[in-house]
């Protein structure tokens, strides 16, 4: 009986995610991959870093998933005037009993997107690390807690880099996924057309259920405890312990990395592994959600050496390298 309930309680979940996805794929046209990916950052629990040209929906993106899903969605323009406060909050002095009170800044919503992360100095970028990797905010002596739900959304522009500042390893690292996205084909940009053209004559949008969070929480549970085989988690170990010793597998590969992946790749790859699995409907994990997902959990963060940048060689060719030379179960 029990089992019973259990498969009906996994199909309900996995049926409102695939309703969730193919609803997000008709506002988000063109950008199915993006559109997977936030899903399995969400289920994994995970913030995202999204990298593209203007224009790509990735603002769009975060804000018709903060429709479908119970909760608060805020939007943080970064700029070079930026201070770690507008982040955070600050302690605002009250005359009348002469103490202080915290006031909550815009980190304290339950889906945030940080819009252009790399237009703001480093000290504001840095306000987040704490916030993104121990979902909490210390100010003075106090510590204030985030929300069960907090997912971080951040983007940036590859083309434009005047007035910008590079993200620090250490925040690169708190990122889960970094996801790059490109342009549409001509059937999704016809699409975005007759899109755009319902949308400006106010036409209704489709009818979904609200995702709520104790329904999100009960399907992270499923994704967690989704069966991975040894031979695969030991072929997810390899991949990033690759990055570390690149010379067992390949000198001229030792050369192009000055720093490979840390622990956290390997949570990371492995979470979002499962959770790939579990969108696609199998309770099972196997080598090719690995490697579905071994670019954008790794591309952050592999350092690449001097030598690496002068021939033009970036992280997802090193990637490529990996899934060729690490042996597959």
């Amino acid at each position: 009986m029990n089992q019973e309930l259990q498969k009906s309680q996994v199909s309900e979940a996995k049926t409102l995610f695939s309703e969730l996805e193919q609803y997000l794929s008709s506002r988000i046209i063109g950008q199915k991959a993006l559109v997977h990916k936030i899903l399995v950052a969400l289920l994994a629990d995970g913030h995202l870093l999204v990298e593209g040209a203007p224009g790509l929906a990735k603002t769009r993106a975060i804000k018709e998933l903060s429709t479908v899903i119970q909760g608060d969605f805020q939007r943080i323009q970064f700029t070079p005037d930026l201070l770690p406060a507008d982040l955070t909050g600050t302690e605002i002095y009250r005359p009348q009993d002469s103490s202080f009170s915290f006031q909550k800044g815009p980190l304290f919503h339950n889906l945030v997107l940080a819009d252009e992360i790399n237009r703001a100095p480093a000290k504001v970028q840095s306000a987040l690390l704490e916030a993104m990797a121990e979902r909490q905010i210390s100010v003075g002596n106090n510590s204030f807690e985030l929300p069960p739900l907090f997912l971080v959304m951040a983007t940036q522009n590859p083309i434009e880099q005047e007035g910008t500042y590079p993200l620090p390893e250490a925040q690169l690292d708190r990122f889960l996924m970094h996801i790059e996205v490109g342009y549409p084909d001509n059937e999704a940009e016809a699409a975005i057309l007759a899109l755009n053209r319902r949308e400006a004559l106010k036409q209704s949008k489709p009818d979904i259920n609200e995702l709520s969070q104790e329904q999100l929480f009960k399907a992270r549970e499923e994704v967690i405890s989704i069966y991975m085989a040894k031979e695969v988690e030991e072929y997810l170990v390899q991949l990033v312990l690759a990055t570390r010793e690149p010379q067992k597998y390949d000198g001229n590969l030792a050369n192009y990395i000055e720093f490979g992946a840390s622990p956290r790749a390997t949570i990371a790859l492995d979470r979002c592994a499962r959770a790939n699995a579990w969108l696609d409907g199998r309770d099972y994990v196997t080598p090719g959600d690995v490697q579905s997902v071994l670019f954008d959990t790794l591309r952050h963060r592999i350092i690449l050496s001097y030598q690496a940048e002068a021939e033009g060689i970036n992280s997802n060719h090193i990637i490529e390298q990996l899934i060729q030379l690490v042996p597959a179960p």
